[in-house]
């Protein structure tokens, strides 16, 4: 929207001007819907507030980095996550009357055919995206009405360019307000940057991560500069646009002369480890829990999903070097110990 979303005031009241709105998306279910119409107004009330906050937050298109997706989008895509604009040719047909040559012929005929649709489907995709991109480039700002799913997460209403989408879509959006970027400000978004690059980076600490930042200025400054044709070392992440967005951001503040001053409308994204035993965690007053989804401060971040793969593997382990004859189980627990990683 080009104005901000009127506050929401009840279930179907608030929202988008004129296009049906409903601040629970029920898909149909006629007890959910009724559940949520029969909660008080007054019950609702902060609920309806943080959902006029995220609507009235106003957003913008990153037109630097917008350039370099259809740069590359004209070229044909196929690298930093866009999809590629070629079909996979199909295969020759052998020159066999071999009914087994045959078949497999007809089975990778299949395949390749299978295959190009989802590519088909992936270039749609990116088309709606890159279109509202373009028909909202040259605006000051825009908003998204938030609505609830069935959990109470909050969603932006708008189905295809928004903050909650790929990689594409984040990398395209910043806010449309900036504010200066702080000495806090300036280490987050170093921080930032290292997460989006990934490739393990991201389950590092803090410090290790500011000076793999540090290490690779040089790269920064180059992905840039001159993002098409330079380097490409942003192309490498696995976040690709928004360690791109990240890298101008950071440069322009960098190449200024204060750093702290420097006005950012990057958005920093966070997530939460496990949400689900995040609130167990805390509602149990569980340290240990708490510690293994990140909800207490550690040197570096935690993963709750690599602990209990280790410990999966260590009981699968200890039960593969058991004697088969007392234990039926044995077989199966030698298959596993070399699919399971711990990590």
């Amino acid at each position: 929207m080009l104005v901000p979303p009127t506050k929401w005031k009840g279930y179907d009241k608030g929202g988008h001007l004129f296009l049906p709105s409903y601040v629970m998306r029920t898909h149909g279910v006629k007890d959910q819907k009724e559940a949520i119409k029969s909660v008080p107004r007054k019950q609702l009330r902060k609920v309806f507030e943080a959902l006029d906050i995220l609507g009235g937050t106003k957003w913008r298109v990153n037109r630097r980095v917008h350039d370099v997706v259809e740069t590359i989008w004209s070229r044909g895509g196929g690298i930093a996550g866009l999809v590629d604009k070629g079909n996979i040719p199909l295969p020759e047909q052998p020159e066999t009357e071999d009914p087994d040559e045959i078949q497999k012929w007809k089975w990778s005929v299949k395949k390749t055919k299978k295959a190009n649709r989802e590519l088909h489907a992936e270039r749609c995709d990116t088309e709606l995206k890159l279109s509202v991109a373009r028909k909202m480039r040259e605006e000051d700002g825009f908003y998204y009405p938030h609505n609830l799913d069935f959990r109470g997460r909050a969603y932006p209403m708008h189905p295809h360019l928004s903050h909650l989408g790929s990689d594409l879509c984040r990398g395209v959006l910043e806010y449309a307000e900036g504010r200066p970027l702080g000495k806090s400000g300036l280490r987050w978004l170093k921080i930032h940057l290292a997460n989006k690059y990934g490739g393990g980076i991201e389950k590092l600490s803090h410090e290790s991560k500011l000076t793999f930042v540090e290490d690779h200025l040089p790269d920064i400054f180059d992905s840039a500069a001159n993002p098409v044709d330079g380097n490409c070392w942003w192309i490498n992440a696995e976040d690709p646009f928004q360690c791109l967005a990240a890298c101008m951001d950071l440069s322009n503040a960098l190449e200024s002369s204060s750093p702290h001053g420097a006005v950012s409308h990057l958005p920093i994204h966070q997530d939460g480890s496990c949400n689900g035993l995040q609130h167990y965690a805390a509602l149990g007053r569980d340290y240990m829990g708490a510690a293994a989804v990140n909800l207490v401060p550690g040197e570096k971040p935690a993963d709750i999903y690599s602990e209990i793969a280790a410990r999966v593997l260590d009981v699968v382990r200890e039960d593969s070097m058991k004697d088969p004859a007392t234990d039926p189980s044995v077989p199966l627990a030698k298959v596993l110990v070399d699919e399971l990683t711990g990590g």
